[in-house]
């Protein structure tokens, strides 16, 4: 049994670097990718869109199904792990959890599928009402279609996202990084298959730059997607300009934001925006739960959960095989390949913020209460949108054929109580949750590099100037680079699902481990004397 480690043991052990920006091949790799990649697209826009999007297609139809069945074993296991005496066992050694359960939720909720969360909630919904999803025979924008949209909706952003994002993964880094000292680096995932020499060689820098990079690709978008949209926002309800030197302006305010926050760290504007967030939705789901259209949304979440738990199956293993592979593609697999390519880092905040939290809590609260939260946020923005929808308040059905998710987040938000004041708290609200993934993921690559709980201020400030930067010359190509780097997610979810595929049996060792060590459960029985 390995002995207990001090928190500043710990940090010794795991921080041999010295670097400002953490592990230089770790830095120079990542860096290398973000050049390249704005380099290529500069110099020729047209090849690099289709070298990737062959990419991304082969990688839709050939690792669907095995990325499918990672979410799906990730989910139960972890269920399973929750609910044994392993899940008595708290995270960190700590007799108590480091941050109230107020912030800890709050932290969860805003970081994790926060900036994709929010710009899907109110579009996604009325698009698989207008477009019939393919597990689903109710015919298209009519009543019997409702429950099937927003159960797909539901499939999409439920408890299999969550679950891969900070459930086995984190218990294998917190077991690993508390208790034997080893960095909190995506490395560290393979530690238990690999031993030392992933934790100190060359490959566990390219397996870190790998995860890195995934995160800057999947973290750049969501902020590129953000400065157009409220552009298109600020234009149809003010007036202002509607191009480049807007977006310039709103992403120069976003990255002040987030930068400032990852400064600060978890305790104060990592915090601080998390509360802020919860507290704005709390109160934008109060006003369309007391004067939106009540009966409608509370019958349609409970038909939805019904039937997402009913056909949760179908869902979760419809292949191409079975359905169009354009909306294999563009769905199911895209969601999961991007999930897959946040986890290493999701995984390393959420094994940061649990110390101290059991392990049944912090499985049941990010794969469970926290996909809960989620279908009942996407009801009362989709659930609004699509009975609108219906009554013909509005068409959004060439909007989102088009894939123009900005013009229908407006355009429902607009149909909300309140109108364009809603609509521009919905805008500020979006604005906050891509800030919070901001400020978290700088953090955890910062983390990534340093090894340790408290990377420097400097590189949590470079990292997000580093993403900005990037969003920025993208737009400034044209809003279509953003989309072809969102392509680019579903490759890097290769290489990615590999270092989290061990997960699935290490997690479970990590939580029995935690649980031998807090005398929760006893030392295995010898081989000799079970036979």
């Amino acid at each position: 049994m390995p002995p207990e480690l001090s928190q500043e043991a710990v940090s010794e052990a795991s921080s041999p670097r010295s670097n400002r920006l953490g592990d230089p091949l770790v830095a120079a790799l990542t860096m290398t990718f973000i050049v390249a990649f704005v380099a290529l697209s500069l110099f020729d826009a047209d090849a690099m869109t289709a070298w990737i999007g062959d990419g991304f297609a082969w990688t839709a139809r050939t690792m669907g199904s095995f990325f499918q069945l990672l979410l799906l074993l990730t989910f139960f296991i972890a269920l399973g792990v929750a609910f044994t005496r392993s899940g008595e066992a708290r995270i960190g050694n700590l007799d108590k959890p480091e941050i109230s359960t107020f912030r800890w939720l709050s932290m969860i909720l805003c970081t994790l599928l926060a900036g994709g969360g929010v710009f899907f909630a109110a579009g996604e919904p009325v698009y698989h009402f207008v477009v019939s999803p393919p597990a689903f025979d109710a015919a298209a924008a009519t009543p019997e279609a409702v429950a099937p949209a927003l159960a797909q909706a539901f499939m999409h952003w439920g408890f299999l996202a969550w679950a891969v994002l900070g459930s086995l993964t984190a218990l294998v880094l917190a077991y690993a990084h508390y208790s034997l000292g080893k960095p909190l680096q995506p490395r560290t995932l393979l530690y238990p298959v690999l031993g030392e020499k992933v934790v100190s060689g060359w490959l566990g820098s390219v397996v870190d730059a790998v995860c890195v990079i995934a995160v800057v690709a999947g973290t750049v978008g969501p902020i590129g997607f953000l400065a157009t949209q409220m552009s298109f926002g600020l234009h149809e309800l003010f007036g202002l300009p509607d191009g480049f030197g807007t977006q310039l302006v709103i992403l120069a305010i976003l990255a002040a934001v987030y930068m400032t926050s990852a400064l600060t760290g978890l305790h104060k504007g990592i915090q601080l925006l998390s509360r802020f967030n919860v507290v704005l939705a709390l109160a934008i789901a109060a006003v369309i739960v007391v004067f939106g259209p009540t009966l409608f949304l509370v019958d349609t979440y409970l038909q939805s959960m019904g039937e997402y738990v009913t056909s949760f199956f179908t869902m979760a293993t419809q292949t191409a095989q079975t359905a169009p592979a354009w909306w294999m593609k563009w769905w199911t697999v895209f969601f999961f390949a991007w999930f897959i390519g946040y986890t290493p880092l999701m995984a390393i905040f959420v094994a940061r913020i649990s110390r101290g939290r059991t392990v049944r809590e912090m499985v049941l609260a990010v794969s469970v209460l926290a996909p809960i939260a989620t279908t009942i946020w996407f009801t009362l923005l989709g659930g609004t949108g699509i009975y609108h929808q219906l009554a013909g308040t509005f068409d959004l059905t060439e909007a989102l054929n088009n894939f123009q998710f900005d013009v229908a987040t407006l355009t429902v938000a607009q149909a909300l109580p309140g109108g364009s004041f809603m609509a521009a708290a919905i805008l500020v609200l979006t604005t906050i949750f891509v800030a919070t993934t901001g400020d978290s993921m700088s953090y955890a690559i910062a983390m990534v590099g340093a090894g340790h709980d408290e990377p420097s201020p400097g590189s949590r400030v470079f990292w997000g100037g580093a993403m900005s930067v990037m969003a920025a010359l993208l737009l400034y190509m044209g809003a279509g680079q953003i989309g072809v780097l969102q392509q680019f997610i579903v490759l890097t979810a290769i290489p990615v699902s590999l270092v989290i595929l061990p997960s699935l049996w290490t997690g479970p060792q990590a939580a029995a481990a935690m649980a031998r060590q807090q005398g929760l459960i006893g030392a295995p029985e010898p081989a000799a004397s079970r036979s």
